[in-house]
């Protein structure tokens, strides 16, 4: 009789890892909530789903320079195919990001900068480096006519920033629902919002959205910063953190690595000129 223990160990080791993770998502929920009340209360800048400007001037030279970030994350389209999907980085994605319509060019990934996409936005970068406490970055690409599910984020110790850079004519069309907010993208303009709120997205238009996207720590007092810190660290032993960190260096590369071939080709076409 043939040994199937061998064979039957796998099915089992992958079930075991699917309802430890779930478990683990579950107690990561219920966390989360408990935790969202206390942090609300620590914040320095109201707790509204989007948040009034005024509290955040730093952020004021993405609006006086976009032109300069819309030119680089320009040159990065030429590239479009070797920029990944959302749910290949984040397979915790997958239930919001579907198809090729959703693409994100990562800069910075829980706290962590990776170097060799930097180099591809170096004004970008420039100013991303200002931004205290920053915690992830990147350009978000969303295909025409897509429709984001309704979502929430991880930490209300986190505040999520969308510039707006290269906008579908018709505005309007191209919106996001944040908690009970309705709000439009425009080339140059820039806003902050609590994405632990629930969340949503529509682009019904025939054109492609891209904003730069980045989240930094909320403005909170000594005790929210403390528990905030401490959240994001211990979240950074997680699947949820680790399995990105490997599928964005490995992506990292391949970018890197079609953007060279294209140079080189382009070399090839002058020198045959």
């Amino acid at each position: 009789m043939a040994d199937t223990t061998d064979a039957a160990a796998p099915g089992f080791n992958e079930r075991f890892r699917k309802a430890r993770r779930k478990k683990i998502k579950r107690f990561g929920k219920n966390l989360i909530r408990n935790l969202a009340e206390f942090l609300g209360r620590q914040s320095l800048v109201g707790n509204a789903p989007v948040l009034d400007r005024k509290h955040f001037p730093n952020l004021d030279e993405f609006t006086r320079r976009w032109k300069e970030i819309e030119a680089e994350v320009r040159e990065i389209l030429k590239h479009r195919e070797a920029i990944p999907v959302f749910q290949d980085v984040s397979p915790d994605q997958m239930r919001i990001a579907k198809g090729t319509n959703w693409r994100t060019f990562i800069l910075y990934g829980f706290g962590s900068k990776l170097e060799k996409n930097c180099k591809q936005a170096p004004v970008t970068v420039s100013m991303l480096e200002k931004v205290p406490n920053l915690q992830t970055a990147w350009f978000s690409i969303l295909g025409p006519g897509y429709h984001i599910p309704a979502h929430r984020g991880v930490s209300k110790g986190i505040l999520r920033a969308h510039l707006g850079l290269v906008i579908p004519k018709d505005a309007e069309k191209c919106h996001m629902r944040v908690g009970d907010t309705d709000n439009v993208w425009r080339p140059g303009e820039i806003f902050v919002f609590d994405d632990t709120y629930e969340h949503e997205v529509w682009n019904d238009t025939k054109e492609e959205r891209v904003i730069l996207l980045f989240d930094f720590d909320r403005p909170m007092k000594f005790w929210g910063r403390v528990l905030n810190k401490s959240f994001v660290s211990a979240l950074k032993f997680t699947a949820y953190y680790q399995e990105p960190k490997k599928n964005m260096a490995n992506f990292e590369d391949r970018f890197e690595a079609a953007t060279r071939r294209a140079n080189e080709n382009l070399e090839k076409l002058s020198d045959e000129d």
